[in-house]
């Protein structure tokens, strides 16, 4: 059973690219993540860079790390590319103070956010029947 897994694995390669410590909060990144999963790779850049969130900058940066990978370390087509999966997980949460009226103080939470780009290559599939 190790031995398919592995034959499986080495037909599909996936390309991956994780950037940690990125100074946003999950809430914020998953839209933006939701909005590039299963497009192709150059629309995927293009709507990042037109988008005005501020967090898109680095998103941007992991995709252009994957697509790197891709080109470089396995030689796939970047016409080929889209973006399989992109998810978020949770990082640090540096606590910070906020001085208020009257001697008091109010917590700031300042979140750190793991980002994680998975691409993978179109495969043409074979058309099945008689009818084309």
């Amino acid at each position: 059973m190790n031995k398919n897994k592995e034959n499986i694995q080495e037909k599909i390669k996936l390309v991956r690219s994780v950037n940690k410590n990125v100074r946003s909060s999950t809430r914020k990144l998953k839209p933006i993540l939701k909005a590039i999963v299963g497009k192709k790779v150059d629309i995927a850049i293009r709507n990042l860079t037109f988008s005005d969130k501020r967090i898109c900058v680095d998103v941007k940066k992991t995709l252009s790390s994957a697509i790197a990978n891709a080109e470089n370390n396995f030689q796939y087509d970047i016409d080929k590319l889209f973006v399989k999966e992109a998810y978020c997980g949770k990082q640090i949460v540096m606590k910070r103070f906020r001085p208020r009226a009257k001697g008091r103080a109010s917590p700031i939470k300042k979140p750190y956010s793991n980002l994680t780009i998975i691409l993978s290559e179109m495969k043409k599939e074979s058309s099945h029947g008689t009818k084309s």
